[in-house]
C-alpha cells in the first residue's frame, strides 16, 4: 500500500466515534452525522410505535416481524444504522446475541436531515438494494413526508409519496393503516 492510498476505516474506527454522534462505514469510509434532531427523533418513534404494535407485537394486525430503532447492520465490510429496521421472522426467529445483525432487514427506513439526506440516497439506498432488501420508506419531517420503495430487479421502484396527514398503508406494512400526521405530532 502506497502511502497516498486512502486507509480504509475499521471497526475500532467506528467504536472510537463519540456516543453523541452516530458512525458507520460505508464503501470503506468512515461517516458520522450527528444524533437526531428531536423532531426526526419523534417521526422515528411514533413510526416505531405504529407499525410495532400490529407487525412486531401482533395487536390488532399480522404479527411476525422484528421492529426495531437504529440497529447496527453488519452487511459486509459496511457498517449501516437506519432509523429503523424490520426483519420477518420467519427469515430471522430470534435475534443475534451480537450486537449487530449479519442478516439483511426486509425492511428499512431511514429519517432523512438536511445533515443526512445525501449520504442516506446516493450511498445507503444502493447498498441496502445491492444487499436484496426488498423495502425502503425515507421519512422527511421537514417537509412531511413518507417516501415508499420496493426492490424490483435490483432497482429502487417509487412505490408512493405521502405527505402531511394521508392515511399510511403500503408494503410491506399494507394490512394496516395509520395517519401520516402521527409521525409529526
Amino acid at each position: 500500500m502506497s502511502d497516498t492510498a486512502e486507509k480504509l476505516a475499521t471497526y475500532d474506527d467506528l467504536l472510537a466515534v463519540p456516543d453523541i454522534l452516530v458512525a458507520e462505514i460505508i464503501n470503506g469510509q468512515l461517516h458520522t452525522t450527528p444524533r437526531p434532531a428531536p423532531k426526526h427523533t419523534r417521526a422515528s418513534s411514533s413510526l416505531g410505535a405504529k407499525i410495532s404494535a400490529p407487525y412486531d407485537f401482533g395487536d390488532n394486525g399480522p404479527g411476525g416481524w422484528w421492529i426495531l430503532d437504529e440497529p447496527e447492520l453488519h452487511l459486509d465490510t459496511h457498517v449501516l444504522v437506519p432509523g429503523l429496521a424490520g426483519w420477518r421472522r420467519e427469515r430471522l426467529p430470534e435475534l443475534p446475541d451480537t450486537a449487530w445483525f449479519e442478516l439483511p432487514p426486509d425492511w428499512v427506513c431511514e429519517i432523512l436531515s438536511p445533515s443526512t439526506a445525501h449520504l442516506d440516497r446516493a450511498q445507503k439506498m444502493p447498498l441496502y438494494a445491492e444487499f436484496n432488501i426488498p423495502h425502503i420508506w425515507l421519512i422527511d419531517p421537514d417537509i412531511k413526508t413518507l417516501e415508499a420503495y420496493e426492490l424490483r430487479k435490483g432497482k429502487w421502484t417509487l412505490l408512493e409519496i405521502l405527505d402531511n396527514d394521508k392515511p399510511v398503508s403500503i408494503a410491506p406494512f399494507d394490512a394496516t393503516e395509520f395517519p401520516l400526521a402521527a409521525l409529526w405530532g
